[in-house]
């Protein structure tokens, strides 16, 4: 009688645990719902990637510009009058940022 009692407390552990984790797998905060949401963020996140990847390269054609052994006259031209704020008399300055 004892070692049957003992065996049903050992069966009803076991199932308690099985159960604690099985809700865990489907409803936990790493579990199979949140998987959908997981990739949706992934996802949006290589996009992002691919925008800032893109704003690099743009970036990087612009320095390559105003390297001293290569400096673009009009690439000059345009960041004096943006940011020293040179101008001449007759001119019409449209600044767009």
């Amino acid at each position: 009688m004892v070692r049957r009692k003992f065996d049903l407390i050992v069966t009803v552990v076991c199932l308690a645990l099985l159960g604690f984790f099985a809700w865990h797998a489907f409803k936990g905060p790493r579990g199979f719902a949140h998987e959908a949401a997981l990739e949706a963020r992934a996802e949006k996140l290589a996009t992002d990637l691919g925008a800032l990847r893109a704003e690099r390269k743009r970036l990087d054609r612009r320095v390559a510009l105003m390297r001293p052994d290569s400096i673009d006259p009009d690439m000059l031209d345009e960041l004096a009058r943006t940011e020293l704020g040179y101008v001449k008399a007759g001119d019409l300055v449209l600044v767009t940022r």
